[in-house]
């Protein structure tokens, strides 16, 4: 009693000081927003919220320069590049030569890829149809194509061509699914809190993010992971951690931890797409699992130094690894309250450009 009387004394005490602070605080940053220079210099001199941030970034450049020359089972450059030449292939009108900036770079990595006996091979054939596709259309008779189209024959071949290659929109997969009832599964989707005292499988998740793994992601280098625990200490430690799971942890089945890979960007401006790409997958994972009976419940990561810190050690994150949200997972119980939640309307959250 003693030892809790004691901790709610001091946390009501940095409360005060925090609050204190923030009213002293109050017009320097209103003098200092009125600038980049002078808001740079306010952060530097008042506030270390963006520290995790820029060592983050630094430490993402250094991961992907090593990852050019230490292939894992994935390579950051040859998807990106690869990808650009997928690029290149559907233009109308496509070009008779493109890609001549980073093509003996694609090369580079295509045969350091070769070598590496931990790539995956889909993604190696990929990279070797989207080639072949490529010197099959491009000018030959200039000689910097010649000479990279000479050096690309001059690689071995994972295998024979499988066909990973750009398609008509005609020959892709058509789903059945109308706006109708894709909107009821937008609607029936909601944020669930409440689930049934039943386990759920890693081969459900596996399915789920098979469909999440087809969002679109920035040159297609899908710069997030899916950290999943299913035990019930694990999930247990992992949801304390977060602000939004009070009240309701105890009935958490299942989290799933969306973490970003600032590594894949050897650019700062890039630093915010791990958010972007994350959620977007993010949301198909969701929409996968309630098509499986499963409910979900996005819970949000602000970015709070001591949960960052708590997170990223329990779950072995590297410096560039960022955590971007959490999602709780499990079969709905039916007798479980849902907030109704009014939404805005498309009138006010559309504004025509003109």
């Amino acid at each position: 009693m003693t030892f809790n009387r004691k901790r709610y004394t001091l946390r009501n005490f940095k409360r005060i000081i925090k609050t204190l602070l923030a009213i002293a605080l109050k017009p320097i940053t209103h003098f200092m927003s009125r600038s980049q220079r002078l808001s740079k210099l306010y952060f530097s001199l008042f506030s270390s919220e963006f520290k995790r941030e820029q060592h983050a970034v630094l430490s993402g450049h250094r991961a992907y320069q090593r990852s050019l020359h230490h292939i894992g089972d994935s390579s950051v450059l040859l998807r990106r590049n690869i990808h650009r030449l997928e690029k290149g292939l559907i233009m109308r009108p496509r070009r008779s030569a493109f890609g001549k900036d980073y093509l003996n770079e694609t090369l580079d990595c295509y045969s350091r890829c070769l070598n590496a006996a931990s790539i995956d091979r889909q993604e190696l054939q990929w990279a070797y149809d989207v080639l072949t596709a490529y010197f099959s259309v491009v000018d030959l008779s200039l000689p910097w194509l010649d000479k990279a189209y000479k050096r690309f024959c001059a690689l071995r071949e994972p295998q024979k061509n499988s066909g990973y290659v750009p398609y008509r929109r005609s020959e892709g997969v058509k789903s059945e699914t109308s706006f109708e009832q894709f909107l009821t599964l937008c609607q029936q989707r909601r944020s669930v809190r409440w689930y049934q005292e039943k386990a759920v499988s890693m081969k459900v998740i596996e399915q789920a993010v098979q469909a999440a793994s087809l969002a679109p992601s920035a040159c297609n280098r899908q710069p997030f992971r899916f950290y999943t625990a299913l035990q019930g200490k694990h999930v247990q430690d992992i949801a304390s951690i977060a602000m939004g799971t009070a009240g309701f942890i105890h009935n958490i089945p299942a989290v799933i931890v969306v973490v970003g890979d600032l590594s894949a960007y050897p650019f700062e401006r890039d630093r915010h797409v791990i958010y972007i790409d994350g959620s977007l997958a993010a949301m198909q994972l969701m929409l996968a699992l309630e098509t499986m009976g499963l409910s979900t419940c996005p819970i949000n990561w602000p970015d709070i130094e001591e949960k960052e810190r708590s997170l990223s050690l329990r779950l072995g994150l590297k410096p560039y690894e960022r955590p971007i949200m959490l999602i709780s997972v499990g079969y709905p119980d039916p007798e479980g309250m849902i907030p109704y939640s009014h939404k805005k309307s498309p009138s006010q959250l559309i504004k025509e450009v003109l």
